[in-house]
């Protein structure tokens, strides 16, 4: 099932929410909140690098963060 634009958007601002207070630790625990794949959480991850934000995955901390 595909996700309208507004919905799409919402998840966008709250993906982003997680990753800038360093709370998003595994695609997998998004896309069980949201009820998609992995690879759409990722998508969406990179459409926010897309827009401009320095998003990295930490892999001693086994967290997404966001570069200031």
């Amino acid at each position: 099932m595909k996700m309208d634009y507004i919905t799409y958007s919402e998840r966008l601002d709250y993906l982003l929410d997680l990753i800038k207070n360093e709370k998003l630790s595994s695609p997998r625990e998004v896309a069980d909140k949201f009820d998609c794949s992995e690879k759409t959480v990722r998508n969406m991850i990179n459409c926010l690098r897309e827009k401009g934000f320095e998003i990295y995955y930490c892999k001693r901390n086994k967290k997404y963060y966001l570069k200031n």
